[in-house]
């Protein structure tokens, strides 16, 4: 379900709508380091989804802070520019190579 806590995504849907994932709204990790709210609530709909066994996904990732909260709260998965720019489908097979080479040199 993307761009969850706003909209459409609401706690309803979770109920009546079969999803694996939630993706959270930008809106909360902007300031995430800045705003006790938007702290609480993404914690709070990170416990939520996995209290529903659904894998958290937070996109807009743009800072190293950002990124230490969000692992620190047990987010799942992150994206963002923090990590890349959009890479066009014919980069991406060496984009995977070169981050798998990094991963594996910090173990």
């Amino acid at each position: 379900m993307d761009k969850f806590g706003t909209g459409d995504s609401s706690l309803a849907h979770l109920q009546r709508v079969k999803v694996d994932q939630l993706k959270l709204d930008y809106t909360f990790i902007a300031d995430i380091g800045t705003n006790k709210r938007s702290l609480a609530i993404t914690s709070a709909i990170i416990d939520l989804a996995h209290a529903l066994d659904l894998v958290v996904v937070a996109g807009g990732i743009e800072t190293e802070e950002q990124r230490q909260i969000l692992t620190e709260l047990g987010c799942d998965q992150l994206q963002g520019f923090l990590f890349s720019r959009p890479v066009p489908e014919e980069n991406l097979t060496s984009l995977i190579s070169q981050i798998s080479a990094i991963h594996k040199n910090t173990r």
